[in-house]
């Protein structure tokens, strides 16, 4: 079964659900940036968040989440968009921790807790929405849930999790956001609170087998599935966009990498992809440049 996601209403459209299976769409990005078990569930949790948030917009927009802390981990940068593509990066990718008193992996130690949460959302015509709120846990998903209620007024709940191999590979990843629409009952509020204290986490679930949902049948009542959408780790960059990043420096710039280097290679932070551009490259993007 591949990565996906379902936009479900429930409780007779009081709420507002999607949940996610994201295994192998974070285990992607742990084969690219060798993530150590610490960072991959800091880097899986985001993009399962941010997979589900993209599922939210509309057309081409687009969603971007950075996650400062102030921890050694660094910063947490994911793009997403409204076709289940998502891709994500930490700056400092082999940062690893012993258990916390819980068992778990220690991700608030690795993100930190005296920094920012910002999410902007690319909505085209150059109109961007930004909100930023601070990081209240490092945990992740507790911090998405004080974005939501903060700087969006909508009441939610967020749950993410990644389970990490011995191996340092991803053994099970996803999450849930739960929305109350503003005719939510209390007494909706309150049952959906006693179910959140009862479900097992949610990378548990996964782990077992649970698809998304089922995991949203543990967590409500009358769940209508509206759609489901595949998940993948994609990247924008190409050949071409670097090509253009490179003629964007100026003539003296590319002309001192010809003398330098005689070569340039240029990388891709979300995906480490690496693209070489030969002297004779260069020469031609030089003479692009001078137009």
């Amino acid at each position: 079964m591949g990565d996906y996601l379902v936009k479900a209403l429930a409780y007779d459209g009081q709420v507002r659900a999607y949940a996610a299976l994201t295994t192998d769409t974070v285990a992607e990005a742990e084969r690219r940036h060798h993530t150590w078990p610490t960072a991959s569930a800091a880097l899986g949790r985001t993009m399962s968040a941010g997979v589900m948030m993209g599922a939210m917009l509309k057309g081409d927009n687009k969603i971007t989440i950075k996650i400062e802390g102030g921890g050694p981990l660094g910063a947490i940068l994911v793009d997403a968009d409204a076709f289940g593509h998502v891709r994500g990066y930490v700056t400092n990718p082999q940062t690893h921790f012993d258990l916390n008193e819980f068992g778990k992996l220690d991700v608030r130690r690795a993100v930190g807790t005296e920094g920012t949460l910002t999410v902007v959302k690319d909505v085209g015509l150059r109109d961007h929405f930004s909100g930023q709120v601070p990081i209240v846990s490092g945990e992740i998903g507790d911090d998405f849930t004080y974005y939501f209620a903060k700087s969006e007024q909508t009441p939610s709940s967020v749950g993410v999790g990644v389970l990490v191999n011995p191996d340092n590979t991803i053994l099970a990843s996803g999450g849930f956001i739960m929305q109350m629409m503003p005719d939510a009952s209390d007494e909706v509020i309150s049952e959906i609170e006693q179910r959140l204290q009862s479900t097992p986490p949610v990378s548990k679930l996964i782990h077992e087998g649970h698809s998304p949902e089922r995991i949203l049948e543990f967590l409500l009542k009358d769940v209508h599935i509206l759609d489901k959408v595949p998940i993948e780790f994609r990247c924008t960059c190409s050949n071409e966009r670097l090509a253009n990043a490179i003629i964007s420096l100026g003539v003296e710039e590319i002309q001192a990498m010809i003398t330098e280097d005689g070569e340039a290679n240029a990388q891709c932070h979300f995906c480490n992809e690496t693209y070489h551009f030969s002297k004779e490259d260069l020469e031609a993007l030089m003479t692009e440049a001078k137009g």
